[in-house]
């Protein structure tokens, strides 16, 4: 049934089908591109028929039920969440339901973007798309996929036996189906602007074309940057935990968390718990607008003509940004670790601080272990990104049958290990530039170097040294990601932001 009301590229028009045009039915309208996407006159006649088969309540409008039951009714079978994109990407007067009009409208621009999908899989430009072009597509993609898996995908859509997929048996298959984009599957997997766990290292989301000519992007941005706002602020008491023990914790001082916790609230108060968190919320927005611009510019450097970066490339790219990025906020961070170590009455405010720091240590004193926070970067972006991906395509090869949309769950427990990961990668780096940070401020105390630093601490605690605050820092990991999570989708309804 579907097949049949779907133009046929090559095919003529039937020809009694203006005869068969009943006065209920809309007029039949001439081929509006030619020939090229349409297939002729009778198109309408066509899709009006499909409409009243799916129109299940002859109400004149297709609602998500009508939808279900109706192309269930033809042997395609959708879920509630893709019937409503597909609702929602038609529904013009926002009345919950697609009138003809708009259904016609929806198979048309929907059919021209299956169009250029189809043209970017057929490498070979043949008008066939076969396993190997489908590996290729989603090699290029950073999904990997044995030739197996590709058979089975096109035996999915392939009608004739062929193996291979021509325009009408790709059409037939996605028209109504909301996916537009083989980068779906990277859209779905998107995860670094929703997990902030205090540490933008991360590399930075792809953004679509249509995001970025709409301007969804700023929107996503500002987003993840409420989230992450709250995120740090809902966490602090375990950051400065973690940031005391970095420093003050060895083997003569061995600070607890309870100990930790119990020292800061006798020294300050309750409200001690959250020293240094304001400059923490203040660095995410020039952090992430300046990462997010330094990555767009240097993806357009590396010259790759793909929407989506490959993972080497975007390893590279945004390592790169995380780079520029830090060096452009670094004094902030030196001034959160200040804020974070002061005592009572030591400083008035975030300025007075800076002010300080400036006419005692000059402004070197500002970049006190840049050289260890830099080179933090690549193993957190790189571990990140390569267990992200490893258990995105673990969880894609081994569970994704109809969709590849995995879920809230799952790609929570795939930020949150991979992130982990990174950070465990890391730490020692981290541990050594918040003590430099820190050791700067000391009166008479001699300016070390990162390697010798590396070697005090290795040589006083032993490799256990490197790994002090470890507990809290990832005592915060799941509550951070979980609060990140739910104020991002929140804020995404509050900007109007789509849904990916």
């Amino acid at each position: 049934m579907v097949s049949s009301v779907l133009c046929r590229c090559v095919a003529s028009p039937a020809p009694d089908a203006a005869a068969s045009s009943s006065a209920s039915s809309p007029a039949s309208v001439g081929d509006p591109c030619g020939g090229a996407v349409c297939g002729g006159p009778d198109y309408r006649l066509r899709l009006w028929s499909l409409f009243q088969t799916l129109d299940v309540n002859r109400d004149g409008g297709l609602c998500v039920n009508d939808l279900a039951v109706g192309l269930r009714r033809l042997g395609l079978h959708r879920t509630e969440g893709e019937l409503r994109k597909i609702v929602q990407a038609g529904d013009k007067d926002l009345d919950g339901q697609l009138d003809f009009e708009e259904f016609v409208h929806y198979l048309q621009d929907h059919e021209k973007k299956l169009r250029l999908v189809f043209k970017s899989l057929d490498k070979k430009n043949d008008g066939r798309i076969d396993a190997q072009e489908i590996m290729q597509s989603l090699r290029d993609l950073g999904v990997k996929i044995s030739e197996q898996q590709a058979e089975k995908i096109l035996k999915s859509m392939d009608k004739n036996g062929t193996m291979t997929i021509d325009w009408n048996e790709w059409r037939d298959y996605h028209l109504l189906h909301p996916v537009e984009n083989i980068p779906e599957i990277i859209l779905y997997w998107k995860h670094s602007t929703i997990f902030d766990v205090g540490e933008n290292l991360t590399v930075p989301d792809e953004f679509t074309v249509e995001e970025r000519q709409t301007g969804m992007w700023w929107r996503h941005l500002v987003a993840g940057g409420g989230a992450g706002a709250v995120s740090r602020t809902c966490t602090a008491p375990l950051d400065r935990l973690k940031v005391l023990m970095q420093v003050h914790a060895s083997r003569s001082n061995n600070m607890c968390i309870v100990g930790g916790f119990t020292q800061m609230i006798r020294e300050g108060g309750a409200k001690s718990l959250w020293r240094g968190n304001g400059i923490n919320v203040l660095k995410i927005a020039p952090e992430s607008a300046i990462k997010f611009m330094a990555y767009e510019q240097i993806k357009r450097l590396v010259g790759s003509d793909q929407e989506t970066l490959r993972i080497h490339e975007r390893l590279v790219a945004g390592s790169l940004a995380g780079a520029i990025a830090q060096s452009s906020i670094y004094p902030m961070e030196v001034l959160k670790t200040r804020m974070a170590l002061r005592k009572t009455g030591q400083y008035s405010g975030m300025l007075d601080c800076a002010r300080r720091i400036l006419a005692r240590e000059g402004v070197a004193a500002f970049y006190k272990g840049y050289v260890p926070n830099m080179l933090g970067i690549i193993p957190y972006a790189g571990i990140d990104l390569a267990v992200y991906e490893t258990l995105k395509n673990a969880w894609l090869q081994r569970y994704a049958v109809n969709s590849a949309d995995p879920g809230v769950f799952v790609l929570l427990a795939c930020g949150t290990i991979s992130s982990t990961c990174g950070q465990l990668a890391s730490y020692p780096l981290a541990l050594v530039r918040t003590r430099m940070q820190a050791q700067a401020s000391v009166e008479g105390a001699p300016q070390v170097t990162m390697s010798s630093l590396f070697r005090q601490i290795l040589r006083t605690e032993g490799a256990f040294g490197l790994y002090r605050g470890l507990a809290p820092n990832f005592m915060k990991v799941i509550p951070a990601v979980s609060i990140s999570y739910v104020v991002y989708e929140n804020l995404k309804i509050t900007l109007g932001v789509q849904s990916r």
